[in-house]
């Protein structure tokens, strides 16, 4: 039987996410927004898109969020439903689907991103309008980003609802903590908000602008700035000792190293932290970027895959997410929209990209 068989997964793994899903509006290829007569469509959101990347690998999923009743909150309904995520607990109410608009960057020239989700659905749900219980019933893993939070009070209130609920059911609970400049502008307390969240996380995944802007770590030697594409994984190991000493529930800690050459050529890796020792995946030179918006959540995807697949093989549940999302930066949109079978030949070493026929 192959290490990747998806029959390792206990039947009863369920995983629930909960966040906003978007309609995203990007110019075609790489014009600028003042060069476009159209954009194209695709519907994403942090938590959306780890619900993909796990439907995609056969795990159980269901997303959770608020849309508006129109065509377009059923446009994002049919999306999720295409990729095979269970939408039965979402709930419906509020006028509008959030919106972002993307300028994909190219060499020099970063991406830019513009948003338009304030009083969306999403912005607008309070406590109480979801069914915690129920959403709850079977699931083994709940897992929230920092993005949710920064979209309301009624979000971060109806978040921490959520957490509460899952840790009373005993179910695994995971972040990624998505530090988003442009959000938290309803005047939210940032780091009171997170810090009481995170507490009821037992896997937690971050990079260094996350644990810095949320909670005030900072690695120790070096300025990720600077050091550009030669981050080294030995410098996080602060963080993650750090991120432990907060969150004393955690049991592990992950951080992303992107290693940022140009906005078409990065760098990207990882590391895991348990405690004890620190692991650290192989490095990939991604050089010919297609979209890396969604390369995070991509990783949160196959790290939660790779974490049920191999209980106990933490360098093998890394080098997964690792692999799943540099893969990630080859395929347009938001979700990740590869296999199993996809990210093992990455893993076995071949970058070949030759046709498969």
């Amino acid at each position: 039987m192959s290490i990747f068989d998806l029959n390792n997964i206990p039947m009863n793994t369920k995983v629930v996410t909960f966040g906003e899903i978007m309609l995203r509006l990007a110019p075609p290829g790489y014009l600028r927004f003042s060069q476009a007569n159209s954009f194209d469509v695709i519907y994403g959101g942090g938590e959306s898109n780890v619900a993909v990347s796990l439907a995609n690998y056969g795990v159980p999923v269901d997303f959770v969020t608020r849309l508006p009743e129109n065509d377009i909150g059923q446009c994002a309904l049919m999306e999720m439903r295409k990729r095979g995520v269970n939408t039965e607990n979402i709930i419906f109410g509020g006028d509008r689907l959030g919106i972002y608009f993307l300028e994909t960057g190219a060499v020099s020239r970063g991406s830019k991103v513009v948003y338009d989700r304030a009083h969306s659905a999403m912005a607008e749900i309070q406590p109480g309008m979801v069914d915690w219980e129920k959403v709850f019933e079977g699931a083994s893993w709940f897992h929230w980003t920092g993005i949710t939070p920064a979209i309301s009070q009624g979000a971060a209130d109806a978040c921490l609802e959520a957490v509460k609920v899952a840790s009373e059911k005993g179910v695994t609970i995971s972040t990624d903590l998505n530090y988003r400049a442009k959000l938290w502008k309803y005047g939210g307390d940032r780091e009171a908000i997170m810090t009481e969240l995170t507490d009821y996380c037992d896997i937690i995944l971050g990079n260094e602008e996350d644990a810095e802007m949320h909670f005030g770590i900072k690695p120790e030697g070096i300025s990720v700035q600077t050091e550009g594409h030669n981050v080294k994984a030995e410098a996080f190991l602060s963080v993650c000792q750090q991120m432990m000493k907060k969150f004393p529930r955690a049991k592990k800690v992950i951080t992303t190293l992107r290693g940022s050459i140009s906005a078409s050529h990065n760098t990207w890796a990882g590391v895991l932290y348990d405690g004890e020792k620190m692991y650290e995946s192989t490095q990939y030179q991604i050089t010919d970027i297609v979209d890396r918006v969604g390369g995070g959540d991509s990783f949160m995807g196959g790290l939660i895959y790779g974490l049920l697949q191999y209980p106990d093989d933490d360098q093998n549940a890394l080098d997964f997410a690792v692999a799943a999302s540099c893969l990630k930066h080859t395929i347009k949109g938001d979700a990740n929209l590869v296999t199993v079978a996809e990210v093992a030949k990455l893993m076995g070493g071949d970058a070949s990209g030759r046709v498969a026929r």
